[in-house]
């Protein structure tokens, strides 16, 4: 079955004129908040044992340099068990941990202590299907020239799965994010296309014979679903993590000082990475 709603995210740039009008632009300019990169992916036929978490501070919407976070204290607790698995400063912005135990439905929930604020975020660890199959060919997609992969997996019986896609080349500055759900797939078996349109970026090239594409595939929560969908609307060409033009909240909230949220996301998932060459 063909999956027949398709969110399709690339870089772009957005170029306003005016001969003599100005226009004022409200954008985040000052506030440095705390930014968790917390993303603890199970792939499948893994352990699922080694884990990072990255914490730095944000940078405004124009400034490129970026502070490390050391010094915090960082606990990802399976609720359901009340295992704590500690992450260690490795004074570099990231903590890590090898004896982190992946569940599948399982809730866990992130604790950060930082310049004397406690950060709490939750999650739950939702499974993902197998892909059975990949393969590429030009009829499908909106350039009947250009070539696009097709990734096959066919959707769980129970309805509510979510997905989030993640299509990276080498040579990209970015890779290309894109959401789906299973609310018109539910229980099929789904060929999931990915293409570059050549009218989409000029600096972004369509896919090539030679090209290596490194595709993650990561069932999601449904809050997270919902939070990318807005990330991926309002972003365009600025990293996922760094200050928007728009405050995209994420789930991490500071207990002691509301006012004072963090940016980022914890995440848990089930993923499947594969690498396909481009023929």
């Amino acid at each position: 079955m063909k999956n027949y709603i398709k969110p399709i995210i690339a870089l772009f740039t957005v170029i306003l004129t005016c001969c003599t009008d100005v226009i004022d632009v409200d954008v985040q300019t000052d506030t440095l908040r705390l930014v968790v990169e917390a993303s603890l992916d199970w792939e499948k036929g893994t352990t699922g044992n080694d884990q990072v978490i990255t914490l730095r501070t944000s940078t405004p919407f124009f400034d490129t340099e970026r502070t490390n976070v050391t010094g915090a204290e960082v606990n990802v607790t399976n609720n359901a068990t009340g295992e704590v698995f500690r992450f260690t400063d490795q004074n570099d912005g990231t903590y890590t941990t090898s004896t982190f135990q992946p569940q599948l439905f399982a809730t866990y929930t992130l604790e950060i202590v930082y310049n004397g604020e406690r950060y709490v975020a939750e999650d739950t660890m939702n499974p993902v299907p197998n892909i059975t199959d990949i393969y590429q060919d030009t009829e499908d997609g909106f350039d009947d020239e250009a070539i696009e992969l097709h990734i096959v997996f066919t959707d769980f019986e129970d309805e509510g799965d979510n997905y989030l896609f993640k299509f990276e080349r080498p040579q990209d500055l970015l890779p290309t994010l894109e959401t789906g759900d299973d609310e018109f797939i539910n229980g099929n078996e789904v060929d999931w296309w990915y293409e570059i349109d050549d009218d989409e970026d000029e600096e972004i090239k369509p896919l090539l014979p030679g090209d290596v594409v490194n595709i993650s595939m990561h069932g999601i929560s449904r809050s997270y679903f919902n939070y990318m969908d807005i990330v991926i609307d309002q972003m365009g060409g600025v990293g996922i993590f760094e200050a928007t033009p728009v405050d995209v909240r994420g789930n991490c909230i500071n207990t002691t000082n509301p006012d004072n949220y963090a940016h980022g996301y914890f995440r848990v998932t089930e993923t499947n990475r594969v690498s396909y060459t481009v023929e």
